[in-house]
């Protein structure tokens, strides 16, 4: 790394993958592709059925496969030139690694992971789309999907506060702002710091307003990205 670079930390969410053709999981009606999110993401909804679970995420696996890093991720990367780069996503999706992102924090775990029943400290990349009943770990419990459910702990959530505490410049890109944890990150930046916030809608949130030196780009997140680069090099020192 470094050490005279500064340090950019950028918060992903649904909206910067939906341009590379991934769904947002949760539709306005509140469901996850016709699904209740309490059947397909909560221990609750695993104890009731494991089955649906596994063939909802083995779906979302499945239709990762077709699709490629956009703009927006191939941008983030290229800032790494310039900057320390730290991304903190919501997505489960592998398009940050897939465009070539360095670091990258899973705050809600990752789709092409499963972890352990018996033992969550055994996780197991996965080099194929589907998780079946009788998949079992190496101490014989079942593999559930590497996901952070509604009502779990976040364990990534403090890696994640430390590098906004670190940050120089933080920037949230196609994320409503409304999950939390995630969306209190910002919170936790110093206040002197510029802080950007990208996404396709005019984000309304209450809590912006005690925030200093915030720029809304309302942008895709690809041309979000573009216009706050060109604003971040005209400021770096020649």
């Amino acid at each position: 790394m470094v050490k005279d670079k500064q340090k950019l930390v950028v918060l992903t969410g649904a909206g910067i993958s939906a341009e590379s053709g991934i769904r947002t999981f949760r539709d306005s009606d509140g469901l996850w592709e016709g699904h209740d999110v309490m059947e397909v993401a909560s221990p609750e909804g695993w104890r009731k059925n494991r089955e649906l679970v596994l063939d909802f995420y083995n779906q979302r696996r499945k239709a990762c496969l077709d699709v490629k890093p956009n703009g927006a991720h191939l941008g983030l990367v290229e800032l790494e030139k310039y900057f320390d780069v730290t991304i903190v996503t919501q997505n489960v999706d592998f398009l940050h690694e897939q465009a070539g992102s360095t670091k990258v924090i899973h705050l809600h775990g990752e789709l092409f992971k499963s972890q352990s029943t018996l033992d969550p400290s055994l996780v197991y990349q996965m080099d194929h789309w589907e998780l079946k009943l009788g998949d079992k770990c190496e101490r014989g419990a079942q593999l559930r999907p590497y996901i952070v459910w509604f009502g779990e702990p976040v364990p990534l959530m403090e890696l994640a506060i430390e590098a906004a505490m670190e940050a120089d410049i933080f920037a949230v890109i196609g994320t409503s702002m409304l999950v939390y944890p995630a969306a209190g990150l910002i919170q936790y930046t110093p206040d002197s710091i510029p802080k950007y916030i990208i996404d396709i809608n005019d984000i309304k949130i209450p809590d912006l307003g005690f925030l200093e030196n915030v720029t809304k780009i309302e942008a895709t997140a690809s041309d979000g990205v573009k216009q706050m680069t060109k604003e971040l090099l005209s400021q770096l020192k020649p």
